[in-house]
């Protein structure tokens, strides 16, 4: 099978650094917000500093800013939702200098006890997609570093927040999430489902660098009928909510940097 044709050369014909250059004050530690609505609201407190807007696609911008927390610099940028596009900007991301990549984005969950914005720690994705493939040899999971996982927790610890952790399930097929599917992938142990960890889990350890996500819980999938619960809302209790995710994936970040060099 063609995903099984893994090649472990660290260049390809076309690299990250064809398009971007490293960047003397680039933070050691990104943030990505996947929601266009938290980025938004993200810029609008902080009024953070530009600091590259190097990283585009044939759809949009993605420009990279700076912003100081608790006297660290952080990088914060726009990732775009999927698999492919996600990870090719990750990889610019990568090559600007930053070593340590913090996701942070809803899911969708499979586990029934999960409330609307209930905060998850990704502890290891199920590879059912198809960009990770040409990162890694062909398996069917991929499992996040340990340390990332510790540092978060002390952070949700710390603030007394309750959450999860477990694996997560990552597809390429919004509309292919088939009730077959989604009772398979929770036997298999998945309590959520995304479309980014898995890649972006396998790249950061096939280019040597830190990697971590925050969830919070977004549509069901567990039940007889969908439920769409708060992915589409932007009212103002899910604009607190969401404003809290904010501040937590800043400390959080703070805390990665503070830690891992």
């Amino acid at each position: 099978m063609l995903l099984e044709e893994f090649d472990d050369s660290k260049t390809a014909v076309l690299n990250p650094e064809h398009f971007v250059k490293k960047l003397e004050n680039m933070p050691k530690t990104c943030i990505g917000f996947f929601s266009k609505t938290v980025m938004h609201d993200f810029m609008g407190k902080y009024k953070p500093e530009m600091i590259d807007d190097s990283i585009e696609n044939a759809t949009a911008k993605f420009p990279v800013y700076k912003v100081v927390v608790g006297g660290k610099e952080l990088a914060v940028t726009h990732f775009p939702v999927g698999a492919p596009a996600c990870i090719g900007n990750v990889e610019e991301i990568i090559a600007l200098g930053a070593n340590n990549i913090l996701a942070v984005g809803c899911c969708g969950c499979l586990d029934k006890s999960m409330e609307e914005y209930s905060v998850i720690i990704p502890t290891a994705a199920i590879r059912d997609e198809g960009t990770s493939y040409h990162y890694a040899s062909a398996s069917d999971e991929t499992i996040i570093d340990e340390k990332m996982i510790n540092i978060l927790e002390n952070v949700m610890e710390r603030n007394k927040l309750h959450y999860h952790k477990g694996k997560t399930w990552t597809t390429d097929a919004i509309f292919r999430e088939t009730k077959k599917k989604v009772t398979e992938r929770i036997s298999q142990g998945a309590i959520t489902v995304d479309m980014e960890c898995s890649a972006l889990n396998v790249l950061c350890k096939f280019r040597g660098v830190n990697f971590g996500q925050i969830f919070y819980a977004a549509d069901m999938l567990a039940n007889e009928e969908y439920d769409k619960r708060s992915i589409m809302k932007n009212g103002t209790e899910d604009k607190e909510r969401k404003d809290k995710i904010i501040t937590l994936a800043l400390e959080c970040a703070v805390e990665i940097d503070n830690i891992l060099k």
